[in-house]
C-alpha cells in the first residue's frame, strides 16, 4: 500500500469524519461503504436501488460487523430528486457521488434514462454539496475521451464523445467545473478506466464484461467477444479506485486538477482476458480449459483501445495502484465460482 494511503486511512481513523455516498448500493459504492466502515467512518447512503442491490448492503454488513455496521445509516431514495439529495447531506461532511446508469449500450437504447440520471441527478448532488460548502469527490468515465486516439490518454487530450453515456459523463465534468466557479462547489472528478472486482452485476443486457462472462462459463455456455478480440482496455480493480477517491476526499486543500484517471496504466485485450477468465475457472474444475469464444460485430460507441495515464494522479495525490489485475481477477473467479457453489473462494 502506498505511503499517501497508508497516511491518509490513519488519519481518518484518527479523526472520523461524516460521508455521503450516492449509489451506495452498487458495485463501486458498496467497496467505498465497506472501507470507510472499516476506518471507523459515519456513512449515509443514498440509493434508489434501480440498479443496486440490498445484498451487496448484506455483504458489507456480514463483512464489518455490527460495530461498525452501526455507523451506517441507508436512505432508499432518487438523485433526481433535490430534496432527497438535500436531505442525505445534511449531516455529512463529504460526498462521493457514485450514482449513475452506466453501460454504453443502454445509453443509446435509453438516452433520457441515462441523461436524467447522470446529468440531471449530478446537478442535485453538486447543488446540494455546494449549499453546504460540502467537497464532492465524484464518478466521471474513461469515456469522454471518445475519439482521441493518442496512447496513453492523459487529462487534458480528450476527444469527441462516442455515445450518450460518454456525453453525460463530460456533462457532469463541466457542470463541476461551472458550479465551482459559480457556486463556490469544491470538486474533483475521477475517470475510472473498466473497473473489476466483485459485487459487479452478471445479470442483465448490460452487464460489465468480467461477471457476465464468468457467468457464462460457469453454466457451460461461450462468452460472445464484440469485434476481433484484439480491443483493449485499462481494467482497473476496484481497490485501486476506492484509494482514490479517499484520496481525493482527504486532500488537505483543493486538488489542482479538476479531473484524474484512476486505472492501472496498461492495456489487456479482450482476447487475453477471455483467455485468463477461462483459465482460472478451468484450474477450479469447470468444464472450459479449451472453449473458444464466440465473436460478433463491433458495437456502436465502444472504443478501439484504452490506456490511462496515470502520472497527474500520481504526482498530485499520492495514488499508487494497491492491486494489480491478476490478483484482481483470481479474486473474483474464486468469489464468483463459490457462490455457484462450483469452489472455494
Amino acid at each position: 500500500m502506498g505511503e499517501a494511503y497508508e497516511r491518509c486511512r490513519g488519519e481518518l481513523r484518527a479523526s472520523p469524519r461524516s460521508w455521503l455516498v450516492t449509489g451506495v448500493a452498487g458495485f463501486i459504492g458498496s467497496h467505498l461503504l465497506h472501507e470507510l466502515l472499516s476506518l471507523g467512518q459515519r456513512v449515509c447512503g443514498l440509493d434508489s436501488l434501480v440498479t443496486g442491490k440490498r445484498a451487496n448492503l448484506e455483504a458489507v454488513r456480514a463483512a464489518v460487523g455490527a460495530d461498525a455496521w452501526s455507523g451506517f445509516r441507508f436512505v432508499e431514495g432518487d438523485i433526481c430528486d433535490l430534496a432527497t439529495c438535500r436531505d442525505a447531506a445534511e449531516s455529512a461532511d463529504v460526498v462521493l457521488h457514485q450514482a449513475a446508469l452506466g453501460s454504453v449500450p443502454r445509453s443509446i437504447e435509453r438516452p433520457l434514462d441515462t441523461h436524467g440520471a447522470n446529468v440531471t441527478g449530478s446537478v442535485h448532488v453538486f447543488l446540494a454539496a455546494a449549499e453546504r460548502e460540502l467537497r464532492v469527490v465524484y464518478a466521471s468515465s474513461s469515456s469522454v475521451y471518445g475519439d482521441a486516439r493518442q496512447l496513453p490518454q492523459a487529462e487534458e487530450l480528450i476527444g469527441a464523445p462516442l455515445s450518450p453515456y460518454a456525453a453525460s459523463k463530460r456533462i457532469d465534468e463541466i457542470y463541476a467545473q461551472v458550479y465551482g466557479r459559480s457556486h463556490g462547489l469544491q470538486a474533483t472528478g475521477l475517470r475510472y478506466f473498466n473497473v473489476v472486482g466483485s459485487r459487479q452485476d452478471p445479470e442483465g443486457p448490460y452487464a460489465a464484461v468480467v461477471p457476465k462472462w464468468l457467468a457464462i462459463l460457469a453454466d457451460g455456455g461461450r462468452p460472445v467477444i464484440y469485434g476481433d478480440g484484439e480491443t483493449t482496455r485499462d481494467f482497473c480493480p476496484v481497490a485501486n479506485v476506492v484509494q482514490a477517491n479517499l484520496l481525493a476526499a482527504t486532500r488537505g486543500e483543493a486538488s489542482p486538477r479538476p479531473v484524474y484517471n484512476v486505472a492501472l496504466g496498461g492495456r489487456t485485450s479482450l482476447n487475453d482476458l477471455y483467455r485468463i477468465l477461462r483459465d482460472g475457472c478451468a484450474r477450479r474444475g469447470v468444464d472450459c480449459a479449451d472453449l473458444a469464444a464466440e465473436h460478433a460485430d463491433f458495437r456502436p460507441g465502444d472504443l478501439r483501445d484504452s490506456e490511462a495515464s496515470i502520472e497527474a494522479i500520481r504526482a498530485d495525490l499520492g495514488y499508487e495502484p494497491v492491486v494489480g489485475l491478476a490478483e484482481a481477477l483470481d479474486e473474483v473467479i474464486a468469489s464468483e465460482l463459490a457462490a455457484r457453489g462450483l469452489s472455494p473462494a
